[in-house]
Formats: C-alpha cells, sequence, structure tokens
C-alpha cells in the first residue's frame, strides 16, 4: 500500500529553520511528481512547493519563495522540505502528498491532483 510519512516538524522561533522529509512506499517514487501543502487552523489548503519526478524542476508559492527548497532523494524515496526564514504565518499542518503522474501541477485549491497523502506534521513558529 502506498504511504507517506511526514517528519521534522516542531516548534521553532521566527527566523529558525526547520526541514521536513516524508518518507515514501508503496510506489515507485522516482515516477511521480511530489508536493508540500498545508493547512493552517481554521483555513484551507494552500499549496506550497512540488517537484517534478526527476527532481530538476520544481516551484514555489510566492509565499514561501526564496524560503523554502524542495528536494527529492529518488534512491532513498524521500521528499524534503528546508524551510529558512521562518514566519509565524508558516504555522501549519504540512502534508506530502502525491501526484498522479511525474510533473507537479498548480491547482487551487489542492484535491484531485493527488491520489496519497501523508498524515502531516505540525510546524509551529512563535518566540
Amino acid at each position: 500500500e502506498v504511504q507517506l510519512v511526514e517528519s521534522g516538524g516542531g516548534l521553532v522561533q521566527p527566523g529558525g529553520s526547520l526541514r521536513l522529509s516524508c518518507a515514501a512506499s508503496g510506489f515507485t517514487f522516482s515516477s511521480y511528481a511530489m508536493s508540500w501543502v498545508r493547512q493552517a487552523a481554521g483555513k484551507g489548503l494552500e499549496w506550497v512547493s512540488g517537484v517534478n519526478s526527476g527532481g530538476r524542476t520544481t516551484g514555489y508559492a510566492d509565499s514561501v519563495k526564496g524560503r523554502f527548497t524542495i528536494s527529492r532523494d529518488n534512491a532513498k524515496n524521500t521528499l524534503y522540505l528546508q524551510m529558512n526564514s521562518l514566519k509565524p504565518e508558516d504555522t501549519a499542518v504540512y502534508y506530502c502528498a502525491k501526484y498522479k503522474g511525474p510533473k507537479f501541477r498548480i491547482v487551487v485549491p489542492p484535491g484531485d491532483e493527488y491520489d496519497y497523502w501523508g498524515q502531516g506534521t505540525q510546524v509551529t513558529v512563535s518566540s
């Protein structure tokens, strides 16, 4: 079965950094685009970043561009999100999600373009 397991969340002060990981199993990881999607308390889903299956093409929401970096290690079936210069508005549950094909696309709101989601990891940015 397909499984996506996020880790690396936690409490960090504004300006700090975290690296999230998503361990994937149950499918050919290297054949599918992946993304990070977040949901703040009481808010809807927000697409954060995506990466194509080969790892060379990436995209970012304007709100995180220049601060976050998405990457993947296909040999380890793992997706990453390096988050720097964190802001209180980055506080959310962060989910990794599997696209249905090899290229990511941006759909608002996020939903049917994915077929599997992880359980999420909480990121809290607060002083």
